[in-house]
């Protein structure tokens, strides 16, 4: 069986997948597994919706640790804060400045410029703290029939949603910091997301998990799109702002829809 598995998928192979998912981890948390000097491969992009699982495993971990201790509130604005802090804030970046860039220019020169731009202006405040205050609202008010789940999987499907837009709309800068990902891009690294993200939404949450999954991936390619009109294409950037707005999306549905529909989050994993 082990000599199979060598032929099958070779060391070199091997080696390619992961350093690949190490430069997936490395870029989308704090984690220190990738050097700030290698630029990842569109191969890493595969595994986005992996760690966003594995972010969501911690927020689990995090939730059980304090839950018995501090009023719901409290653990929803921790969550919130231990996202931040596990991702950098990297996806939080990105949406800020979608905020001043979309609603600040106007025209498409003027957009990419604010883009560009690292000063915060009034929009990304306004958003950032709207943004803020939604997800501590939703985390503080998760329903603890599918609380585990959901926790577990906003991350990892809302992470789907940037790798969809990749996959549907061009990059529009030569350079930058989302531009790696689409170099060499192919839909085997699609379809390896999907089906880990998939998965994870079924065994999880069950078929609510799915209709959560179709949500997200229809927000994702509606953003995707109205921001690649207003732009040309995608940036670094935008996929924070899709990867942001599909956590929100993700967790609004699931608050909604638990308590009314508790059968629909079944999951056989649990």
């Amino acid at each position: 069986m082990c000599r199979g598995w060598r032929v099958w998928f070779p060391t070199g192979r091997r080696a390619f997948a992961v350093n690949s998912l190490r430069h997936a981890f490395g870029f989308l948390t704090i984690l220190p597994v990738a050097s700030a000097d290698e630029s990842p491969s569109s191969w890493a992009r595969a595994w986005f919706p992996l760690v966003g699982l594995s972010l969501g495993a911690a927020l689990v971990g995090l939730d059980a640790a304090m839950r018995e201790g501090l009023p719901a509130i409290v653990v929803g604005a921790l969550l919130v804060a231990a996202l931040l802090m596990l991702t950098r804030a990297l996806h939080m970046d990105g949406f800020l400045d979608c905020c001043d860039g979309l609603f600040g220019g106007f025209t498409r020169e003027d957009r990419l410029r604010i883009l560009r731009d690292s000063h915060a202006g009034a929009f990304a405040v306004i958003g950032g703290a709207a943004l803020i205050v939604t997800k501590w609202s939703l985390l503080a008010s998760t329903p603890d029939a599918a609380r585990i789940g959901l926790l577990l999987v906003f991350p990892c499907l809302s992470r789907f949603g940037m790798l969809a837009t990749m996959a549907v709309f061009p990059y529009v800068r030569k350079q930058g910091l989302g531009s790696s990902f689409q170099e060499g891009g192919h839909w085997w690294q699609i379809g390896f997301g999907l089906v880990t993200a998939v998965l994870a939404a079924g065994l999880f949450l069950g078929p609510g998990g799915l209709v959560l999954f179709g949500a997200v991936t229809i927000v994702a390619l509606g953003v995707g799109r109205w921001m690649s009109s207003k732009l040309g294409g995608m940036t670094g950037d935008t996929y924070g702002a899709v990867n942001e707005l599909g956590e929100v999306s993700v967790l609004i549905l699931g608050v909604a829809l638990a308590p009314v529909l508790p059968e629909l989050f079944d999951a056989p994993f649990w």
